[in-house]
């Protein structure tokens, strides 16, 4: 039988893994997968280090391997002709030795030789590894590149999305949708505004359908009919006034022709007047000339 506990605990952790997983920053995704890649370039670029360096060791010891084996030659052949030298002068004691010393020198080169020989075998192997340790660093180098550029992109996509995120939020909120229940949306607010002006409209219509607002109509019908009555008094009393005004003009142009005619008939009359004495004055010559005949207009002298 399983444990429920047991049981119960996978399906947490698996079901807050999945939470983690949805509202993860996608950036701090990204930074965290190229920390693993920048982590494991890292560790390849060490073991080939390793290898390389192994390599380079196993020639070190090679040198120092071969340096010791033709050191060890060179010995022993000197013991060797050392030990001829000395049995050729009859000291087989002593030539004995030699041989003996040589025998060490020829068991040492022995042991150097074979070790050398592992050596050889061992940086051969080294020398492969050392290849392939440097092809998979250069290849590890080409990945990781391509990597960080793929990051890039990813980064710039994730700010577009995180943009495009933003854009659709505001965009919502414009249109009266969000996710903020602090936040008023503009259908909220519509709707608050349309059902106080329904209120105040139904309020009003009450208001008119009652006793009151019916006492009001009617007053304010009665203020509007008396406003009508004075308004066509003061314009009948403005037609009264302008036709009075238009009589007084009409009379004083035929008051102005009357003394006109006037005027003339006086300069005519004192035209003639001055016409007149002429008119006596020449029966008054006719007269003198009667009473003295004898005088001549000539001798007349004025």
């Amino acid at each position: 039988m399983a444990n429920p506990f047991s049981k119960g605990w996978k399906y947490m952790m698996s079901s807050f893994d999945k939470k983690i997983e949805d509202n993860a920053d996608p950036k701090v995704q990204i930074h965290q997968a190229a920390e693993a890649a920048r982590e494991q370039h890292r560790q390849i670029q060490q073991q080939a280090a390793a290898v390389i360096g192994n390599r380079n060791q196993l020639e070190m010891q090679l040198a120092r391997l071969n340096k010791e084996r033709d050191k060890l030659t060179a010995n022993a052949r000197t013991a060797v002709q050392q030990a001829d030298a000395a049995r050729a002068g009859g000291e087989e004691a002593k030539a004995a030795e030699f041989e003996q010393t040589a025998g060490v020198f020829a068991t040492q080169l022995v042991s150097v030789e074979t070790e050398i020989e592992q050596t050889t075998e061992m940086h051969a192997q080294a020398v492969r590894a050392a290849e392939e340790a440097q092809q998979q660093a250069k290849q590890s180098q080409t990945r990781f590149e391509e990597l960080k550029t793929q990051i890039r992109e990813l980064e710039s996509q994730a700010d577009q999305a995180k943009m495009q995120e933003q854009t659709s939020r505001t965009l919502d909120g414009m249109q009266g949708v969000s996710d903020d229940p602090n936040v008023p949306t503009l259908e909220g607010v519509r709707e608050k505004i349309e059902g106080r002006y329904a209120r105040a409209l139904g309020a009003q219509e009450l208001a008119e359908n009652s006793a009151a607002g019916r006492m009001a109509e009617i007053e304010a019908a009665g203020t509007d009919a008396s406003a009508d009555m004075r308004l066509a008094e003061i314009r009948a009393q403005m037609a009264s006034e302008g036709g009075n005004q238009l009589e007084s003009g009409a009379g004083e142009p035929a008051g102005a022709l009357e003394q006109g005619d006037a005027a003339q008939g006086a300069a005519e009359g004192a035209a003639e007047g001055a016409a007149a004495p002429d008119t006596d004055a020449a029966p008054n010559a006719d007269a003198a000339d009667a009473e003295h005949p004898d005088v001549d207009d000539a001798d007349v002298t004025v």
